[in-house]
């Protein structure tokens, strides 16, 4: 028997196809349209590119060789968490998606914790008003587009609204239902009184389930798009977060994990819903029934590597004409020219294009621990830990005319790690075990970005025998759900498994922990209130 995990990221949805034992069958990914920024700050997207990629990515996957479309027991999701999908009475797209990372809503922010109360916020979900939830962008619009407010009937995450081509039925999982500011986290249900306190109809908002109940099942006009049978058991899911640490077996309180995708989650999980007083870090539900999570966010990690590489990464003289760039949190998906990044002309092991990230990796590697001084803040979209602070900006300091590209890049992978620190200090303060980190994301297939981790942390790493992310842990949901498994728990088990230790470095742990120390000065050196 088999699970289908899908995961509706940023950059891409992704989908793989998981054996009962934990194997990977089969895996594809398809891109997305970029998200549109249309001004300073902002992000959208269009949620029907969504569910196009997802079909694109199930029927490629479907077509490996070795899958048994009649052994597939059900399917589970995941996706970006806090978007705002808009939907209409007849369930059409009313405007594009406001996704994760968009800032606009600092005024709405401000003026409902000033409704509400900031204490009165955290009794009720558990969470401050930040920019990135659900909850202010439904203000923003009602605010900023009343006539297409008044056009809502449901309002959606991301995974959900794919869900909804999916089975015909409106359903979210608790875990993405914290993230939205209207979930009462610690009694895992909709916060009547929040609902009331921001005039939001109860009736626009979906039915919530613990992430491994099933919610619907695969409908035959879905059935016929992917290319499986109707009746396909669908389960809750659970957003990217909770769903990727499901699939790197975090799901009991002492282990850690920390994940470098397009932003960078420091995740711990917690038998009650644990508080940070000052509101740094969410508390979130878990996608384990009985359980809860903290999770410290950086917004612009492996968006940082990712801006150089589109802003810096061509040669100069190099046509972008003709050369096509596709690319994920997960690697490279499409065709590279040979004077990209690092001018490698090609895999030596395989012959192909060169994976840039790879490239610059090897760069990097090249440039002595502490970048020279170089020092990078990773803010490009604002920052959500610990400064809570969507008007935070990206800067690199400490630069000289020695520097090289190699420092700089470097500069970016010690920077990313540090503001990752933050998170873990806090949860670390908030009396949380952290007894064992591990590492995921696509920073965590970079051995240099690995050891940079360690050697920040000054704690050993694990890395993972499988880690296919957030859609590995759908698929371990969906098998809870479809009976492959009994608990979450007891699937973790028997199918993670630690490939590889990194050990931290005593002498980089010395040189990393004085540059810390000069990283944490550069917000409020940036920033003075």
């Amino acid at each position: 028997m088999s699970v289908i995990g899908v995961d509706i990221g940023t950059t891409g949805s992704r989908a793989v196809l998981v054996r009962e034992d934990g194997v990977v069958i089969a895996t594809a990914t398809a891109p997305h349209v970029p998200f549109a920024s249309p001004e300073t700050g902002w992000a959208e997207q269009d949620p029907d590119n969504w569910w196009e990629a997802v079909r694109v990515a199930v029927r490629e996957m479907l077509s490996a060789r070795d899958v048994v479309l009649d052994d597939v027991t059900g399917i589970g999701l995941s996706g970006q968490m806090h978007g705002a999908v808009l939907l209409d009475h007849t369930d059409r797209v009313v405007r594009p998606a406001i996704i994760w990372c968009d800032q606009r809503t600092d005024e709405q922010c401000r003026r409902l914790t000033e409704d509400v109360g900031p204490r009165r916020l955290i009794e009720l979900v558990c969470n401050p008003a930040l920019t990135g939830f659900t909850l202010p962008k439904l203000l923003w619009v009602r605010e900023h587009e009343p006539g297409r407010w008044d056009a809502v009937r449901t309002v959606l995450l991301p995974k959900d609204y794919v869900r909804l081509r999916l089975t015909g039925e409106r359903a979210t999982d608790v875990a993405d239902a914290s993230g939205t500011l209207l979930f009462d986290v610690a009694h895992r249900r909709w916060s009547t009184e929040l609902l009331e306190c921001a005039q939001i109809d109860a009736n626009l908002l979906p039915s919530v389930y613990e992430g491994h109940e099933i919610s619907g099942r695969l409908t035959p006009t879905a059935a016929k798009a992917l290319g499986l049978r109707p009746g396909l058991p669908v389960v809750a899911g659970g957003g990217d977060q909770a769903a990727g640490a499901v699939g790197m077996g975090v799901v009991r309180p002492g282990t850690v994990s920390v994940t470098i995708g397009t932003s960078g989650v420091v995740f711990a999980a917690t038998d009650r819903p644990a508080l940070d007083a000052l509101g740094r870090v969410h508390t979130f539900c878990h996608a384990v029934p009985g359980r809860w999570h903290v999770m410290g966010v950086t917004q612009g990690a492996g968006l940082s590597l990712r801006w150089f590489r589109d802003t810096f990464g061509i040669r100069a003289g190099t046509e972008h004409a003709g050369t096509e760039h596709v690319w994920t949190e997960y690697g490279a998906t499409g065709h590279v020219d040979a004077e990209q990044v690092g001018g490698e002309e090609g895999d030596p092991e395989t012959g192909g294009p060169r994976d840039p990230y790879e490239a610059l990796c090897d760069e990097a590697a090249t440039a002595p621990v502490g970048s020279r001084g170089a020092l990078w803040a990773p803010y490009l979209m604002g920052e959500r830990t610990p400064h809570l602070d969507p008007h935070a900006r990206a800067a690199l300091v400490g630069l000289t005319a020695s520097h090289t590209r190699a420092d700089i890049v470097r500069s970016i992978l010690e920077g990313v790690a540090f503001s990752l620190k933050d998170s873990l200090s806090i949860v670390g303060d908030m009396g949380l075990p952290t007894d064992r980190i591990r590492l995921g994301g696509g920073g965590a297939r970079s051995s240099l970005w690995r050891q940079i981790q360690a050697d920040v942390y000054g704690r050993p790493v694990e890395c993972l025998a499988a880690e296919e992310g957030a859609a590995y842990g759908a698929a371990i949901l969906a098998g809870v759900g479809t009976g492959l498994w009994a608990t979450v728990e007891e699937a973790c088990d028997a199918v993670t498994s630690v490939s590889d230790t990194v050990r931290p470095v005593p002498r980089h742990v010395s040189i990393l922990s004085d540059r810390y120390e000069k990283f944490s000065a550069l917000y409020r050196a940036l920033h003075p209130e």
